[in-house]
């Protein structure tokens, strides 16, 4: 990959469309819920409150599923996931990885493991996906073990 196509620092990646896509279901449907708790005459204020509760609890689950990202700057790479935020040096990040069928990118670390990186997925957008794959590779073998070993 060339030089030309890794993006300056510091640069974030987040699949845009599907979190669109959540934090909209998310709006709409606490506005349902919470409407149709307002609508019924027959339930009490306690009803209506384990209706909106209820409501909170959804959409707070699909803003979480909207968290995911991959920040890259400097001095490496912070990848959030739906609940867990890890930091890792550029020199930790041997290769990068999306495979045919991977529902997200995964990174080879330098300790044996393989992390996640929910932020690049090719679910709805599969070409931005692999675009960004390729960006964060490109950074990865710039600034990290990559450039060394090549």
């Amino acid at each position: 990959m060339s030089q030309s196509t890794t993006p300056a620092l510091p640069v974030t990646f987040r699949p845009g469309r599907t979190r669109a896509v959540l934090l909209t279901m998310s709006a709409a449907m606490f506005v349902v819920i919470t409407g149709v708790a307002m609508m019924l005459e027959r339930l009490g204020p306690g009803e209506r409150a384990s209706f909106v509760l209820t409501a909170v609890l959804l959409s707070g689950v699909l803003v979480l599923l909207s968290r995911p990202k991959v920040v890259a700057d400097d001095e490496g790479v912070t990848v959030v996931n739906i609940t867990r935020t890890r930091r890792l040096a550029w020199a930790e990040i041997l290769k990068v990885n999306l495979r045919p069928g991977d529902p997200w990118v995964f990174l080879d670390l330098s300790d044996g493991t393989s992390l996640p990186v929910l932020g690049i997925q090719p679910g709805i957008a599969k070409e931005s996906a692999i675009r960004d794959a390729r960006a964060l590779r490109a950074l990865a073998d710039s600034h990290g073990t990559g450039a060394e070993q090549a």
